[in-house]
């Protein structure tokens, strides 16, 4: 297979879905799942027109992917901005999907790229930052799921531990990317607490529950982000507070702690602190070191060393991160706030501005970028 003749006809594809109606963004995702199928079919079974080739499975992926998006946007529809406390509605087909993307056959990381693409609809690029891998290794590992389930009974539902891992990362994207999909997230996940007496689930409700609550203060009216220790923390949702803190007092009651029970902790103690100045940080370093080993996550580990130099100010936090490996995603920015704090302006606009430029989104860029600029007029003056 020529993979050079793949990428000189990328450009050309992309122009052609653009021309039919896709937007840049949908059709540029479309071709990259049609080149990952070229990838696996093309070495056995050559076409005699290869643009022409490209072209027709592009566009079947973007018509695919358009009306996956149209479903979920329907779905949508039904879910109120600020959720709605109690169970969710009596029958769902959205979470049976779930259930049923989460299929034994697959590994559990396939079957949760697969739902976040499938029914989610995210697109891979955000699935891939979602799991700190290059976007082309998250498109190969969504067309292997997809090939996997193909003629596939799905007469038997995944295990509740990756539908919970989807509903987290959909959340996670609603809450801080470009979809806006965490409503969705919370109604469904109300919904299956509804149905399973299951403290993990319990615990990812809390979590989002909690992190819900302050998204009325992420932002400011120029739509700015705010950083948690500068939020109003009157504009915090205190009924979704509540009821969040409720729900997680009953499940770790049941003595069974688990990653999201232990997130939701965290969570709960910002939200308990009625400043930022009266945080308890010692008591959240010591939930991020029980899902540190609950987990080994490093993106617990890299909030771990920031609430160590919190706690114990930021040197030890430096020095907590200094363990973790530099590539990690927001690990540069947190280097400069460490820096900040220290004493250390050159090397903390120094670090804003590189964090600026790798930033997962818009929001953060410009907050990062603004930083940077803050730190360098003062040191001009």
């Amino acid at each position: 297979m020529n993979e050079s003749l793949l990428r000189e006809l990328v450009p050309a594809v992309i122009g052609v879905l653009v021309r039919r109606g896709a937007d840049f963004a949908a059709a540029e995702d479309a071709v990259q799942d049609a080149l990952v199928e070229a990838v696996r079919v093309w070495p056995d079974d050559p076409p005699r027109d290869p643009k022409g080739w490209l072209v027709t499975v592009a566009w079947r992926k973007f018509l695919d992917a358009a009306r996956a998006d149209t479903s979920r946007r329907h779905r949508e529809v039904r879910v109120e901005t600020e959720p709605v406390p109690g169970p969710g509605e009596a029958v769902d087909d959205t979470l049976r999907l779930y259930f049923l993307c989460a299929h034994p056959s697959l590994t559990p990381a396939s079957a949760v790229a697969l739902t976040l693409r499938a029914v989610g609809g995210l697109t891979t690029r955000q699935i891939a930052q979602a799991y700190l891998v290059p976007e082309a290794t998250m498109a190969q590992r969504i067309s292997r799921a997809k090939r996997t389930v193909s003629g596939t009974r799905f007469d038997r539902s995944g295990d509740v531990a990756t539908v919970l891992r989807v509903l987290y990362l959909v959340f996670n994207e609603g809450y801080s990317g470009d979809v806006d999909l965490a409503g969705e997230a919370i109604r469904l996940t109300r919904h299956l607490a509804a149905k399973i007496d299951h403290e993990e689930v319990a615990g990812l409700l809390a979590l989002m529950l909690l992190h819900h609550a302050r998204r009325p203060a992420r932002t400011g009216p120029d739509g700015r982000l705010v950083p948690l220790a500068e939020q109003d923390r009157g504009l915090w949702n205190t009924r979704l507070i509540a009821e969040g803190v409720d729900v997680l007092q009953t499940a770790l009651a049941r003595d069974r702690l688990g990653e999201f029970q232990a997130q939701a902790a965290v969570a709960a103690l910002h939200a308990d602190a009625r400043t930022a100045e009266e945080t308890d940080w010692v008591q959240i370093v010591e939930w991020y070191d029980e899902l540190v080993r609950l987990t080994g996550s490093p993106v617990a580990r890299l909030n771990r060393a920031v609430a160590v130099g919190e706690a114990d100010g930021p040197r030890a936090g430096l020095a907590a991160l200094a363990e973790l490996d530099p590539a990690l995603p927001r690990h540069t920015a947190a280097a400069a706030y460490l820096h900040e704090r220290d004493g250390d302006p050159v090397t903390a606009a120094r670090l804003y501005a590189e964090a600026a430029r790798t930033a997962p989104n818009l929001l953060e860029r410009a907050h990062l970028t603004r930083q940077a600029a803050r730190l360098n007029v003062r040191l001009r003056g």
